[in-house]
């Protein structure tokens, strides 16, 4: 009786492990279906711009997320699908950047898009 309670836990243990290692295996590729995209924007003057807002459209579901830069002008998006382009720009009192596009075809998994503010025109 004993050997079978033992057999049974071992087994559940197994199978426990099993689900676990299946379980973190999908985490993982979901993670590597992510990526991010960061910068840095600079004024007219080519300063960086702290307070500025940067929004980030998905092109699939027009969503915008909107981030505001850091005193060192820096903004980051995380956990963005790889299957789906984004434009991102950036607004600071009355002015704002060119729109820029993180694209389908853009590989990487961190992106790099600096911005630089202009005169609405």
């Amino acid at each position: 009786m004993v050997q079978k309670l033992v057999l049974f836990l071992t087994m559940l243990g197994l199978v426990a492990g099993v689900a676990l290692g299946l379980q973190s295996k999908k985490e993982k590729q979901e993670e590597l279906a992510k990526r991010s995209v960061q910068g840095a924007v600079r004024n007219a003057s080519d300063q960086l711009a702290s307070s500025a807002v940067v929004q980030l459209k998905n092109l699939k579901t027009l969503q915008i997320r909107s981030y505001l830069t850091k005193e060192d002008g820096t903004y980051h998006f995380n956990g963005l699908s790889r299957d789906i382009d984004y434009e991102v720009k950036a607004e600071r009192e009355g002015m704002v950047s060119p729109t820029r596009t993180l694209s389908v075809f853009d590989d990487r998994r961190q992106a790099i898009i600096n911005l630089k503010l202009e005169s609405k025109k």
